[in-house]
């Protein structure tokens, strides 16, 4: 199991503290430090089952200084979506977590992560 961190958020922190206190197996990736590739964003959005925009922090000023809330949030778009999140990875929602499974959830809020406690216990 790997999450994905910013260390300043406070759900990250959370969910940190709640694998820890379950004992769970986990890598911390500060994707901030170590942005994940193309490959990997399209890699996580596959597990995810979503689409970029709906991992993308557009309320973020990057996202108005790049003019990301103005680009259409379809199929034609998707790999120019991909790019910024690589690219601005501030952009990407946490804290994300890529399970052994081959599944990956966005563990913002407390049920989601309370799963993944559950099912790392």
């Amino acid at each position: 199991m790997e999450i994905w961190i910013n260390p300043a958020c406070s759900k990250c922190r959370t969910a940190v503290s709640e694998l820890d206190r379950a004992g769970a197996d986990y890598v911390q990736r500060r994707y901030l430090e170590q942005p994940p590739t193309v490959a990997e964003i399209t890699d996580v959005l596959e597990r995810l089952g979503l689409e970029p925009w709906d991992i993308a922090r557009t309320t973020e000023p990057i996202a108005k200084e790049i003019g990301l809330r103005q680009v259409p949030k379809d199929t034609e778009h998707r790999t120019q979506w991909i790019i910024a999140l690589a690219e601005h990875p501030r952009l990407i929602q946490r804290p994300i977590i890529t399970l052994d499974d081959g599944t990956a959830v966005v563990a913002r809020d407390t049920e989601t992560l309370a799963r993944v406690v559950e099912s790392a216990s």
